[in-house]
């Protein structure tokens, strides 16, 4: 791990930087008051949080256009917000009711806005990766210059059903970005002991797939590689792999104690690499920011994930009768 370096000055602008710091933040407020809820028992089941990979879907959202679209797997709540969809309907979501993205059916693992171009997250593991071909496929059908985004992670690169989806891409040359969120640990078995390969992305080269591995810490890095990916698949020169190397400091859900690595690891991440802090070093170095400035957009961050929190209590419970929309379907004989 490289020890922690000044902020470096940037010729990004103070605008971009402060965006990406906001959107960021948001997503680990968001997901710090999930994990709140979740303990005090307003959220069931799994929930799966996002934080200390902030950057990787920040700054792919930076690279992304009107329309593209994107698809990923149970940890998605950090996706839902960066896409633009509303915390209070997310919140909601997560606490099984319904003035949920899903009316409270859904729960953490399956919430959709086809306003937002967001396919979902997927619960069973590299399902959502032929999804994402298929909704590439039709892009390309369509011939409307879109590209897709289909995330999954380091555990779900090593299921049958990725090569089948990377063979069929590059075969009928789909703009589909296969985005890997390495954080090194899948379920909780350390890349190092799943799989031989040194990389996950080269494993694309058996198809002639072309990618890269990208410092998924550095919301900066991550927007640059991904405006490469997007400009390949725009000009119809079929999929693209991204490994981003990035690192999650929960547990793989809130049920993981996380036992399979030390507590000096993790602080130590956070103490040297930490995306958020990487963003408001360079904001303070360069003067595009005071301190005052971070804190009045952290008590903004604060309020907005307060209110969806309040809306999600207050949101009512679904009807019996809502058990049975969408599941079945009434035809005419």
């Amino acid at each position: 791990m490289p020890p922690k370096k000044a902020a470096a000055k940037s010729n990004v602008s103070a605008e971009e930087l402060l965006g990406h710091y906001r959107e960021m933040l948001l997503i680990r407020r968001f997901e710090e008051k999930a994990g709140q809820l979740y303990g005090m028992g307003l959220i069931g089941g799994f929930c799966h949080l996002y934080i200390g990979q902030e950057a990787v879907v920040v700054g792919l959202e930076a690279a992304a256009g009107e329309g593209d679209k994107r698809v990923t797997s149970y940890r998605d709540h950090g996706h839902m917000l960066a896409c633009g969809m509303d915390p209070k309907g997310i919140m909601a979501e997560l606490t099984g009711r319904e003035g949920g993205f899903s009316k409270g059916k859904g729960g953490s693992m399956h919430m959709f806005s086809k306003e937002k171009h967001f396919y979902g997250g997927h619960g069973i593991v590299a399902a959502q990766v032929p999804l994402g071909a298929g909704l590439a496929f039709s892009d390309k059908y369509k011939g409307n210059d879109r590209v897709t985004f289909a995330y999954f992670g380091d555990g779900a690169a090593n299921q049958g059903q990725v090569y089948e989806t990377y063979n069929m891409a590059q075969l009928w040359d789909l703009p589909v970005i296969f985005v890997i969120e390495n954080n090194g640990y899948a379920m909780g078995t350390s890349v190092v002991r799943s799989t031989k390969s040194p990389s996950l992305w080269e494993r694309g080269a058996a198809y002639g797939i072309k990618g890269e591995e990208v410092d998924g810490m550095s919301v900066l890095a991550v927007k640059e590689a991904g405006e490469r990916a997007v400009a390949h698949c725009r000009s119809g020169k079929g999929p693209y792999i991204l490994e981003v190397k990035t690192y999650r400091y929960r547990g793989h859900s809130m049920s993981d104690p996380a036992k399979y690595r030390t507590r000096d690891e993790v602080q130590k991440m956070r103490d040297e690499r930490d995306p958020i802090e990487q963003i408001r070093d360079m904001l303070l170095t360069n003067k595009h920011a005071t301190e005052d400035d971070l804190k009045a957009i952290d008590k903004e961050i604060k309020a907005t994930v307060n209110e969806a929190a309040e809306f999600s209590k207050e949101s009512p419970e679904p009807a019996l009768e809502e058990l049975w929309t969408d599941i079945y379907a009434k035809v005419e004989a």
